[in-house]
């Protein structure tokens, strides 16, 4: 009789679904996908959920594999020593490996009053917590939105076109991640569709009240609707576990996502900290992690020594609103360039990458294994060497496959 082996990955995201479908290109691995919902999240369309434009879901059956058992619970402690996992239910999965995949949230907002009176959107639950607000409040409401990364940007297109009064909150600069060209369109677009930006020292919000919003310069915002957008911290799960952690809670890897405490555990997604070096939050560097994870396990199936980590990025992509978006052309180390397409193409860029999103995950269902496009990032292997070359010599040694370490401490999305 063939023995069969038991890979149980928590968290159908991104990464965890690339994983799950990833694993099942051997017929002797049984792959259990915990999720907490019965439906995959397209995360990247939440800010249309709050705008009404999509419900930002799709059913697992089109992305995932039919080998991949889903389980919907949530895993609230993981026991390495004895490969098990135990869920909210009071259930208990066993595992001979374990892919963490548990992604991200919304970071606890340190401002006064953000908790209280604040919506953040960062997860499904919160999007449509969200979007009723919004429906409810009367068509000149204040709307500000807090944080200037992608997601407030997004939103705050969003619903300025469907002609909210909006602000948008930066804390500091436009669009960050992006090259100054793509940020002056950002701000264009953003200044067509109605909507006040904030910059500069005195933008940084210092509390939130029920009807406004408090900032650094002394100024008072008018809010009926605060949306916080200021942020991205992950699940305490690992750090639960007796996991060895980085400062925000990611899963301490070494570069070929195996867990710096256990060989039978990998990561990948936005809970990963590969060499405590961890890939900015984001969808692009999800679906690579996610199959190179699995890739870890199956090379130690088939007594082989896992390869290190390839993940190269391509762009950063913003819509705003529905008719114009920034698609934004970077360098495989994320480093933006100075080429972008604005407006009305970068809308379609942008429609086309959300769609082709669920592809990817479904043509991976159907044929795991069949594409590989990842490329290695040489900025990457510079950082490597100098963390390196300035570890100590012991930790040096640990840092790497096959090894333990304990853990150390040191995310844009």
């Amino acid at each position: 009789m063939t023995e069969h082996t038991d890979v149980v990955v928590i968290g159908g995201g991104y990464a965890g679904v690339m994983a799950a479908n990833r694993l099942t290109r051997r017929d002797d691995v049984t792959v259990t996908l915990i999720n907490p919902r019965p439906t995959f999240v397209e995360r990247i369309r939440l800010h249309q959920l709050v705008g009404g434009s999509h419900d930002a879901v799709v059913d697992y059956r089109k992305v995932l594999s039919e080998r991949v058992r889903l389980v919907v619970d949530t895993v609230t402690r993981i026991d390495a020593a004895e490969r098990s996992v135990t869920s909210a239910t009071g259930g208990t999965v066993g595992y001979d490996y374990l892919v963490y995949a548990v992604g991200s949230g919304s970071a606890d907002p340190q401002v006064p009053g953000a908790a209280e009176f604040a919506y953040p959107i960062a997860v499904l639950e919160e999007a449509q917590r969200l979007r009723p607000v919004v429906d409810a409040a009367p068509a000149t409401a204040a709307v500000t939105v807090v944080g200037a990364g992608a997601t407030g940007i997004e939103t705050a297109a969003e619903l300025a076109e469907e002609g909210r009064t909006v602000t948008l909150v930066c804390g500091g600069v436009l669009g960050p991640s992006l090259h100054p060209r793509g940020r002056r369109s950002v701000a264009e677009r953003l200044a067509r569709l109605g909507v006040t930006v904030l910059e500069g020292p005195d933008a940084k919000v210092t509390a939130v009240t029920r009807d406004a919003v408090r900032l650094s310069g002394g100024r008072e915002l008018p809010s009926e609707v605060t949306v916080w957008t200021a942020g991205f911290g992950v699940p305490g799960l690992a750090a639960r576990s007796g996991l060895s952690t980085d400062a925000l809670g990611r899963l301490l890897t070494d570069e070929t996502l195996t867990s710096v405490d256990d060989v039978r555990i990998v990561a990948a997604g936005d809970s990963a900290a590969p060499s405590d070096l961890p890939f900015r939050m984001s969808c692009q560097a999800a679906v690579q992690l996610g199959p190179q994870a699995a890739e870890t396990v199956l090379s130690r199936l088939a007594g082989e020594q896992p390869a290190p980590i390839d993940v190269g990025f391509v762009s950063q992509c913003i819509s705003l609103g529905r008719r114009a978006g920034v698609f934004q052309l970077t360098g495989r180390d994320d480093t933006a360039k100075g080429f972008y397409l604005g407006g009305r193409p970068g809308a379609k860029i942008k429609e086309l990458i959300c769609k082709g999103i669920p592809w990817q995950l479904a043509y991976e269902a159907r044929k795991p294994g069949a594409r590989t496009w990842w490329t290695k990032d040489a900025k990457r292997r510079q950082l490597l060497q100098t963390k390196r070359r300035e570890a100590p010599a012991t930790a040096e040694r640990a840092a790497w496959p096959g090894t333990r370490r304990a853990a150390h401490h040191g995310h844009r999305r």
